[in-house]
């Protein structure tokens, strides 16, 4: 039985490109950075969670609910295969019980703040913000787009971004943990117009402070679709590559 089943709706991506040597110190053991033509990658990703269970349950007032992420990609070689997974740096949630949920039994890095989003939808137009405050100050990302979904371009920096599916945490100087994330391949929109109000190195520290002025490379918005969270792996007594 997977561990979660959801839906991710509304995804809004925005991609920054970062020294490699700013992650060096997040990389899980057994997994090594995953490159795009040359470039290391971070992004800010925001979307909802819809219709949510966990082991199959339904939890009331817990099944939507917003989230806003930093995370970054790397791969794991198995055998002569290389699986290709996200780690996230801090994820923002609205509820309690999400973080102490997630941080128990993934050992991932949620926090809660308090959240909202907005979306206004036409038959022409997408717009989408997500908002969260961090000592009272309001942060938020938003985007505008054209209503007219695409398939994923192959070999693009789009489809290399969304298909990562596996997620990584580093649980102690011995084990990393794997977990696989299920779903289709997603349909995207095209932004015209986009916003970022994030005070980098309130919400993730000095080290993210330079993005605050940064330009992202990419903003993308994807339609999203019903997901699984597997039950974690433990990988053990992996040297880090």
């Amino acid at each position: 039985m997977s561990f979660l089943t959801a839906e991710w709706r509304k995804l809004v991506f925005f991609n920054y490109t970062v020294a490699p040597e700013l992650l060096e110190a997040y990389v899980p053991k057994g997994t090594v950075l995953d490159i795009w033509e040359g470039k290391c990658l971070v992004s800010i990703v925001g979307f909802m969670f819809k219709n949510t269970k966990v082991l199959g349950c339904r939890m009331p007032s817990l099944h939507t609910f917003e989230e806003v992420n930093l995370r970054f990609y790397v791969k794991r070689k198995e055998g002569n295969t290389w699986k290709r997974g996200t780690v996230f740096i801090q994820e923002i949630v609205p509820k309690r019980i999400l973080s102490f949920v997630a941080n128990t039994v993934y050992n991932e890095h949620y926090v809660t703040l308090p959240m909202s989003h907005i979306w206004k939808l036409t038959p022409e137009t997408l717009d989408i913000s997500y908002t969260w405050h961090k000592n009272n100050k309001e942060q938020s990302v938003s985007v505008h787009a054209k209503n007219n979904p695409k398939m994923l371009p192959e070999n693009s920096e789009i489809e290399f971004i969304t298909e990562h599916y596996f997620g990584y945490t580093q649980y102690n100087d011995s084990k990393t943990f794997e977990y696989e994330v299920t779903h289709p391949k997603w349909l995207y929109f095209q932004v015209d117009n986009y916003d970022v109000n994030i005070d980098f190195e309130l919400n993730y520290g000095k080290k993210f402070a330079h993005l605050t002025t940064q330009k992202p490379d990419s903003v993308f918005l994807m339609e999203g679709s019903a997901i699984t969270v597997e039950p974690k792996k433990t990988l053990k007594h992996i040297k880090k590559l």
